[in-house]
This record gives C-alpha cells, structure tokens and sequence, in this order.
C-alpha cells in the first residue's frame, strides 16, 4: 500500500532546511538591528551639519542632501528587503494540542542518531525518562528544537563521544538538558560527517556576546519563548564541558 510519510533521509533534510531557515532569520534581525542605529545617528548629525552650513554653499548642500539620500535609501532596502524576508519566520506558527514529552523526546533522539551520531559513533544517553509529563504545545516543533539541542552537540563532539539528555523538572516545568564536552575543532573538521551548514558551524566556534548562544540555535530559542519557556546555551569553550537547556510548561496531572 502506497504511503505518504517521508522517509527517514526526507525528515532529515527538512529538519536541516527548518534550523538552516530560522538562522537566516536570527542573521537578518541582526543586520535590520544593527544597521538601523547607525544609520538613524548619521541622519541625525546630516541635519546638523546642514544647520551649520552656509546656505549659499551649493557643493555642501549638495552633499548633505547626498548623505541623506544615501541613508534614506539603505533604510528602505531593509525594510523591502530584509524585513520583508522576515515575514516567513516572523511569528511563530504553532499547532497546539496536549502530547506526551516522552514521546516527543524519543523521537528526537531516534532522528539525532540516526542523522549524524551514529555515523559519528557518538553515544546519545537518555536519564529521567519515561517522564509521563504532557506539554500543551506543538509537538514537531518543539520535536526540532530538541533535534537541533543534539546534532549541534553531536557535531561538536569528538568522535566516539557521549552526548547525555537529561529529563527533569518541577514547578510545572519540564527541563530538558543536552550535555556534552566541546571539541571546537569537530565543528568544521571536513574528515567528518556534518549535518549542519558550514557557516553556522563556523559561528559557533566563535566567542558569544554574553548571554547569547550560537546563532544556529535560534530556532530553540524561538520554540521556547513561543510557548513560554526558556532556553538556556552555554559557552562553546573547547574541552569544556557545555550544557543547552530547554525549559517547556507541562500540564498539571
């Protein structure tokens, strides 16, 4: 009987396309944020030259009006042109229905093995489960989120490794902790297999503004604070110990 599933290798690139999409929108926030705040002080001082300058002096005029043109211009490309890119991954579209964790977090370890740390022969451990904890929530995408929480830490592992998620929580809260000890130098090995991009694996080996991780793992971030969690990543310190943490309600029994 014909089937419309996708295949293990066909989930396994819409996950990769899902993570490599949110990124592009992380990178695009930053430039819309970054770029305005510069532009808007150079229109600003524009005006006040142009107070200060003779208003006989054409040439001057000219390139004051020149100046704000020029920022006027990069200002309406961000806002054609990234902001409108944006618009995809703006708002988070959630379908929500109660579903149990357990079975949400064993799918995510199944697809992290099976994309990247089997052939890695890293070792994906689970502790605290079964849970029996019911999240009121989307289930693929906080399914993503996790997936992404253990291919980023299978990717910066070494070889042969053991990557260990940690089931708990209280207070209403599930927690879920993904665990592992860095090895900068997997992330852009090319002896090695690789599931995600080489850019965003590239970023995450640089230093991290503080309290922000790497931006391949928007996407997590966005998952948590849509349904009103928290995610938490620490620094990538090479041979250091490194823990991601997605925080998710659950429902009271």
């Amino acid at each position: 009987m014909a089937t419309n599933s996708p295949s293990r290798s066909e989930r396994i690139a819409h996950l990769c396309s899902v993570v490599a999409l949110f990124m592009r929108d992380h990178v695009l926030s930053r430039v819309s944020h970054d770029l305005r705040s510069p532009l808007n002080a150079i229109h600003s001082w524009a005006y006040v030259l142009e107070r200060k300058i003779d208003a006989a002096d054409g040439a001057a005029q000219r390139a004051i009006g020149g100046i704000r043109t020029g920022v006027e211009q990069q200002v309406q490309l961000l806002e054609k042109i990234v902001d409108t890119t944006r618009n995809e991954t703006r708002k988070l579209k959630l379908n929500t229905e109660p579903f149990p964790a357990d079975a949400m977090i064993n799918d995510a370890i199944d697809d992290a093995r099976i994309a990247l740390a089997d052939e890695r022969g890293v070792v994906i451990v689970g502790r605290g489960m079964p849970c029996g904890e019911t999240i009121n929530g989307d289930q693929e995408r906080c399914g993503q989120a996790l997936w992404l929480m253990l291919v980023f830490a299978v990717e910066a592992s070494a070889k042969g490794a053991t990557v260990t998620l940690d089931v708990g929580g209280d207070d209403g809260q599930l927690r879920v902790g993904v665990s592992f000890v860095a090895t900068a130098h997997a992330l852009t090995d090319d002896a090695v297999a690789h599931r995600l991009e080489v850019f965003a694996r590239s970023q995450a080996r640089e230093p991290q503004e503080s309290g922000q991780g790497a931006w391949v793992l928007a996407l997590c971030q966005r998952v948590a604070e849509a349904h009103g969690g928290h995610f938490v990543a620490e620094p990538l310190a090479d041979g250091a110990p490194v823990k991601l943490t997605l925080t998710l309600p659950v429902l009271p029994v």
